[in-house]
């Protein structure tokens, strides 16, 4: 059942950044997360459609929460100034994660710091987005897209709090982020036995 929980809590984040900043037309993307945060807000009131709703929906969490916080997630797409502002306007959809990940994973002592929570996002962002995700501070710097990775990457410690799953999910992204600052492509897996050894001590931690 655990298992089940983390599969189907990370198929909802996927949904909602693949909506946010995925594709090159920002449109479809809005109108899907509209939806979302409709849905959401019928999760908290006890009604569900969507197939994740049957394995989350029925867990104590505050969905309406994380609807109400996909407006600063759909904003997001467009570059901001610095980096400050980029982790400042993911700051709610950010609490609205760490809040659900500890009330399905973990204990209220245990939860995800919020910083953590929008450097992983970030991360992400800049996976989907590439350059368009550079706050325009860095634009100019050589090989932009690396930079700005770098920077993320000096910015975001290593999960040590959260539930399990969260810290091996942020793990194996921040081990991703370094090495696309370092030249990988984008969407370079770890090899095996590295995923496996960063795995293995984000559980222990």
């Amino acid at each position: 059942m655990h298992r089940e929980r983390a599969q189907a809590w990370f198929a909802l984040r996927s949904e909602l950044v693949q909506a946010a900043w995925g594709g090159a037309d920002p449109r479809p993307g809005e109108a899907k997360l509209a939806w979302w945060a409709e849905e959401l807000q019928g999760w908290a009131r006890g009604m569900r459609r969507h197939p994740l709703g049957n394995v989350l929906q029925r867990e104590a969490a505050p969905w309406g929460d994380l609807g109400a916080s996909l407006a600063s997630l759909a904003a997001s797409r467009q570059r901001a100034a610095n980096e400050d502002e980029a982790f400042a306007r993911l700051v709610p959809h950010a609490q609205a994660l760490s809040s659900i990940s500890t009330r399905l994973f973990a204990s209220p002592s245990d939860a995800a710091p919020v910083p953590s929570v929008v450097a992983g996002l970030l991360a992400e962002q800049l996976f989907l987005l590439d350059a368009g995700a550079v706050p325009q501070a860095f634009a100019s710097a050589p090989d932009a897209p690396r930079t700005w990775a770098r920077e993320l990457w000096n910015r975001w410690p290593i999960p040590h709090e959260g539930a399990v799953a969260g810290r091996l999910y942020a793990t194996l992204l921040r081990k991703r982020l370094l090495g696309f600052s370092k030249g990988a492509a984008p969407a370079t897996p770890l090899p095996a036995w590295r995923a496996l050894g960063a795995s293995w001590r984000a559980a222990r931690r």
